[in-house]
């Protein structure tokens, strides 16, 4: 009998995530397996929820709301940035998206809103905020050694199915 997938398992996935219109915003095809550890809290809600009561081998395809996934847009989530603080050399386009710092230094994806004579309005809402999210999974493994976690590939925390990011 096959091993049942259960909250604390420590598994590998293969996934292919994307939005209502078709368009893949991450995957992990040619690359390794994502291995994670269900219910570590590393992935939005949806993906490890998902993944509860599958087998390896087993092939899904879910849908998952905004409030599983990275949340609402929250119309709060704007800042005022001087334009000085902008290479002149850089052409500011409205959409563009650039790396903003927080205060610890880590680097905050945000996107041009609207440009003003002075400042840059950005929003630094996630990406993928508000969008209903498509996941084509796949399990690979199960009953994986904890400490094989992989957080660095995949839809760990530098791609987009992280809610660290």
């Amino acid at each position: 009998m096959t091993h049942t997938i259960k909250t604390g398992d420590t598994i590998s996935v293969d996934y292919t995530g994307k939005l209502q219109t078709g368009k893949v915003f991450d995957t992990s095809k040619g690359q390794a397996p994502l291995k994670f550890t269900v219910g570590s809290g590393l992935l939005i809600k949806g993906f490890e929820k998902a993944v509860i009561g599958m087998r390896a081998g087993e092939k899904k395809t879910v849908v998952i709301e905004p409030k599983e996934g990275y949340g609402l847009r929250n119309e709060d989530y704007y800042v005022d940035v001087p334009k000085l603080h902008f290479p002149e050399d850089v052409p500011l386009v409205l959409g563009m998206q650039v790396d903003l710092q927080d205060p610890q230094g880590r680097p905050v994806p945000a996107t041009i809103a609207e440009i003003g004579e002075e400042s840059i309005r950005m929003d630094i809402n996630h990406f993928l905020a508000g969008k209903m999210l498509e996941f084509d999974i796949t399990i690979v493994e199960t009953g994986l050694e904890e400490d094989s976690h992989d957080c660095g590939s995949g839809c760990g925390c530098d791609s987009g199915c992280c809610e660290h990011e």
